[in-house]
């Protein structure tokens, strides 16, 4: 069994202009325990675009949701996990779209499991809408 070593716990709500303190979270975290750019990077675009899947599409039309965001360092890996309150969304209907179809939007879902090496949905306890886990293998210095 990994050890979990949690990193942040960020709950904050469902709302788009929460997500630039999000990522500076989510940079400040990653740089206290000294991720290589790429990994942030990584990470900052799956948990922005994954947040906005919830707010647009978990919560929709509701005004307002809330949303936590863990890290959690795995030693060789980093697990990224989303928590929201929202109806649970039917997961066969969450495909990333056909990169030949050209048009504004929509990409999110491609470029989260373009820049995460496992995405997946756990069952959920009561009470809770959705759980979204990303993992991502950190990068090794060329230097160590």
């Amino acid at each position: 069994m990994e050890k979990e070593t949690l990193l942040l716990e960020l709950h904050f709500p469902s709302r788009a202009e929460r997500l630039q303190a999000v990522r500076n979270e989510v940079r400040e975290t990653m740089g206290r325990i000294h991720s290589l750019p790429c990994d942030v990077d990584c990470a900052v675009i799956a948990i922005n675009e994954a947040c906005m899947n919830i707010i647009q599409h978990a919560y929709g039309s509701q005004q307002e949701g809330k949303i936590i965001l863990q890290i959690f360092d795995l030693g060789d890996d980093l697990l990224f996990r989303l928590i929201d309150f929202a109806s649970p969304v039917d997961t066969s209907k969450i495909k990333p779209r056909d990169l030949e179809d050209i048009k504004p939007g929509g990409l999110g879902v491609h470029m989260i499991h373009e820049v995460m090496d496992e995405c997946r949905f756990l069952k959920c306890p009561e009470g809770v809408g959705n759980i979204f886990q990303m993992r991502k293998r950190k990068t090794r210095n060329p230097e160590q």
